[in-house]
């Protein structure tokens, strides 16, 4: 499980790092990561600190999982509760919101949907399940 936490860390981290270049301008890859409408109007655009937030969040989670507390360690709930309620955000990021994201997605024809359902979705369910393993097993 150790290579498996490591692995979800350096995964977080790619996240994060490309969250924190959306944060400060860059716009690689953004117009594939926000979903649009059949019109092609952006559904939302997140502001830089929103995305800062994120990339703070995903860094935490690269945190929660590089480092392994060990047992007894009276901060070791931290871990526990982070590491199970970490892959279950993710789980529902994968389900969707039944119109624009995830398996339940409605509109199917823009090119975040289509990111979305090539990759996105797949790497929220990989997490999940790699996130669900490392919890219990």
């Amino acid at each position: 499980m150790v290579v498996l936490s490591v692995f979800l860390s350096l995964v977080f981290l790619i996240l994060a790092t490309i969250h924190l270049s959306w944060a400060i301008g860059s716009t690689w890859g953004l117009e594939s990561a926000l979903p649009s409408d059949t019109a092609g109007e952006k559904v939302f655009t997140p502001s830089a600190s929103m995305t800062l937030l994120v990339a703070l969040g995903l860094l935490i989670c690269a945190f929660m999982y590089f480092i392994n507390p060990e047992p007894g360690n009276p901060k070791n709930w931290i871990f526990e509760w982070g590491r199970l309620i970490i892959p279950i955000l993710f789980f529902f990021r994968a389900i969707g919101d039944f119109k624009y994201v995830g398996l339940t997605k409605k509109i199917k024809e823009t090119r975040f949907a289509q990111m979305d359902t090539k990759y996105f979705t797949p790497i929220c369910l990989a997490i999940s399940l790699m996130g669900f393993l490392i919890r219990f097993f």
